[in-house]
């Protein structure tokens, strides 16, 4: 269902000319029980098991996801997936935002006997290390990727490969859940150990292995891997 915020305008316009009492941007007070109503639906097919569920689609004006449309879209549905304009901008593909996107239900299907016992720690760890990243992307962009310590220019080609490997997939990969899984330590073994404060140490004891992820993205890139990785 696309685009929701055009119709969340033609509202606007709609209740204004019936003078009612506008909210917060001129949208009507009634805007969330409105979107409510379009959101919680789900279609039923004669003879067919489970059921069809949209995908509402809506764009963020000047990318402000506190605008009241997607700010309220996000208190009604079980999630969001965010697209990313400097992603898509650089060649990233899908350019999903990992930091503004969520799942509310993702915790209910993931996890020994879904996926892999160490599914929400990867998730939450990945998570961690990649706003680590952006930290460090606004320290450099006023000190220089040279002034910055070790551990900082590790999280910032920690986040380049984070983006081209892990978030880009083309339109012709097909990676499986373990395949992401196995893809998301590979990246972690990059990170100094100290730095994975998400991770149990039984975890890091199993999964993690520098020397793998190192020969892994050498492999990748051609030989051609940032030495602060290397080291």
């Amino acid at each position: 269902m696309t685009d929701v915020t055009s119709y969340c305008e033609a509202l606007r316009e709609f209740s204004s000319s019936k003078e009612e009492i506008p909210g917060r941007k001129g949208y009507p007070g009634y805007l969330y029980s409105d979107l409510a109503s379009l959101y919680e639906r789900a279609g039923i097919v004669e003879g067919k098991a489970g059921s069809v569920t949209q995908i509402p689609i809506l764009t963020m004006p000047n990318n402000d996801i506190t605008h009241p449309v997607p700010d309220l879209t996000g208190y009604i549905t079980e999630g969001q997936i965010v697209l990313d304009s400097n992603l898509w901008q650089i060649g990233i593909y899908p350019p999903i935002g990992v930091l503004p996107s969520l799942s509310r239900l993702m915790k209910d299907g993931i996890g020994e006997g879904y996926t892999r016992k160490d599914h929400s720690a990867v998730s939450t760890q990945l998570f961690a290390s990649y706003a680590k990243v952006q930290d460090a992307r606004a320290l450099a962009s006023v000190i220089g990727e040279e002034e910055l310590s070790e551990v900082d220019r590790k999280h910032m080609a920690f986040g380049r490969l984070f983006e081209q490997y892990f978030i880009g997939q083309g339109f012709t990969v097909n990676r499986d859940i373990l395949e992401t899984l196995n893809l998301g330590w590979n990246l972690l073994s990059l990170l100094p150990k100290t730095e994975l404060d998400r991770l149990s140490s039984d975890l890091i004891n199993e999964y993690y292995d520098s020397d793998r992820a190192v020969a892994h993205f050498m492999a990748l890139k051609g030989g051609k891997l940032d030495a602060v990785l290397r080291k």
